[in-house]
C-alpha cells in the first residue's frame, strides 16, 4: 500500500531496549559509546496508534542497529523487524513510519541509518511485568533484562537527557541479562550491560 506524506498519524505505546554500553549509557548524554561504537536491540509494543485509516493497535517493532561512532554521527546499519500480525496495509505503514517518510521523531532517528540491511515480517513478543523486559523477535533475536532497584526501593530514572529515543519521557535503567541478535551475517551477544525503557509518542 503507497502512503503519500501524511500529517495524520500518531503511535504510542512501551519501548525497551540494550546495547553495548556499561551501566548508564553515555551516549544518552552525547557522550562516545562505552567500547567506542554503539549495538543495540530496540523493541516497541504499540498501544495505539494509526496512519491515516491503517489502524496499528497492538503491534510490536524490532530493530537491531550497529552505529560506528556516537551515536548521532549516524552511519548506522539497520535490521527492521514488524509483528507477523499486521496486515499488509499495517506492515507498508509501520515501514514507512520507521523509515521517516512521514516526518516526526520517528524520522529524526532513520535520518541516522546509513545501511537498512533488512526488513523481516515475524513473530514478536514484548512483555513487561514487575522489574523484567523481555522481547522475542522470531529466531533471530532475545533480550531479557531487569531493572536495577534505587535506594528507596523505586525505579532508578534519568529524565531530562539530550538525546532520547523517547523525547521528553524519564528513562528507566535496567541492566542485561542475557541479548542475542543472529542475523545478516552477525552474531551478537551481550550481558550485564545497560537497559533503558520508557514510554513513547510519536507523532507528525
Amino acid at each position: 500500500m503507497e502512503f503519500g506524506m501524511s500529517n495524520n498519524w500518531k503511535v504510542t505505546g512501551q519501548y525497551f531496549e540494550s546495547c553495548n554500553c556499561d551501566s548508564v549509557c553515555p551516549c544518552i548524554f552525547l557522550a562516545p559509546p562505552t567500547e567506542g561504537f554503539c549495538e543495540a536491540l530496540v523493541g516497541w509494543h504499540i498501544e495505539k496508534g494509526h496512519l491515516d485509516g491503517v489502524e496499528l493497535n497492538d503491534l510490536n517493532v524490532s530493530a537491531w542497529l550497529h552505529s560506528p561512532g556516537s551515536l548521532t554521527d549516524g552511519n548506522w546499519r539497520l535490521a527492521l523487524y514488524i509483528d507477523e500480525r499486521a496486515t499488509e496495509a499495517q506492515k507498508d505503514a509501520i515501514s514507512a513510519l520507521w523509515g521517516g517518510e512521514h516526518g516526526g521523531h520517528l524520522a529524526v532517528i532513520a535520518g541516522l541509518v546509513g545501511e537498512l540491511m533488512s526488513v523481516k515480517q515475524v513473530p514478536i513478543e514484548f512483555s513487561q511485568k514487575d522489574r523484567n523486559h523481555y522481547l522475542k523477535v522470531g529466531s533471530f533475536a532475545e533480550n531479557n533484562m531487569q531493572e536495577i532497584e534505587g535506594e528507596d526501593g523505586g525505579k532508578v530514572k534519568i529524565s531530562n537527557h539530550p538525546l532520547a529515543v523517547s523525547p521528553s519521557e524519564p528513562v528507566t535503567i535496567s541492566k542485561s541479562k542475557s541479548v542475542t541478535y543472529n542475523d545478516n551475517g552477525i552474531n551478537w551477544h551481550q550481558s550485564e550491560t545497560v537497559g533503558l525503557s520508557a514510554p513513547f509518542t510519536y507523532a507528525a
